[in-house]
């Protein structure tokens, strides 16, 4: 019996073993893996863009504006505010700064729900026309490329693009088939861009 009873011990003892072999070091995170991410720059508001400002226990002071070509809302008190420009933070900071004069210590936060200045919208005749988000210096090849590519009755060299100037619609002509082929320079785009490709008729 005795004898039986060692070697059940025996065989428990190489089976822990084995075990504890066949178990996976996991590596230690590196000091580059434990490094937090830093914060990317904080984005600006534009013409377009959707806010809602949180004004705590003033609903008649809270809301949501979109802000208009001229990068302004129409803010109740205080009329037009300028938020163009500014960050989520700093707008607040302008409209508490303006409400402080008819409230007392008013606690203001924006929010910003959409963020239509910093995309460009493609139509017309590409593959696949919508919106797009703007990134680094992007040109009207890049856009199109976005887009799927121009469609067979694509009026190419007749593309324009529409651009607010001053709070003003300006509408541009941009011969992107002369771009192509290398005889025209490549075009700009800036964010809330809206590049429209007609149809050929020949």
């Amino acid at each position: 019996m005795r004898p039986l009873l060692f070697l059940l011990l025996a065989v428990l003892i190489a089976v822990a073993g084995a075990c504890r072999s066949a178990a996976p070091e996991l590596p230690l995170p590196s000091a580059e893996e434990n490094r937090p991410t830093p914060p990317g720059p904080a984005s600006t508001l534009g013409p377009g863009d959707l806010v809602e400002v949180r004004v705590f226990q003033e609903p008649d002071h809270s809301g949501i504006w979109r802000v208009s070509p001229e990068g302004t809302i129409d803010y109740p008190l205080c009329g037009k505010v300028e938020l163009a420009g500014r960050t989520s933070s700093t707008a607040a900071d302008s409209l508490r700064e303006c409400l402080a004069r008819y409230l007392r210590r008013p606690q203001v936060s924006v929010l910003i729900r959409e963020y239509n200045s910093k995309k460009i919208f493609v139509f017309g005749e590409v593959q696949k026309p919508g919106t797009f988000p703007y990134e680094g210096e992007m040109t009207i090849i890049q856009a199109i490329t976005l887009a799927g590519g121009f469609t067979k009755l694509a009026s190419q060299n007749n593309t324009n693009v529409t651009r607010l100037v001053d709070g003003q619609e300006r509408k541009i002509r941009v011969p992107v088939e002369d771009i192509g082929v290398g005889r025209e320079k490549n075009f700009q785009l800036q964010p809330g861009d809206i590049v429209f490709v007609p149809e050929s008729f020949f």
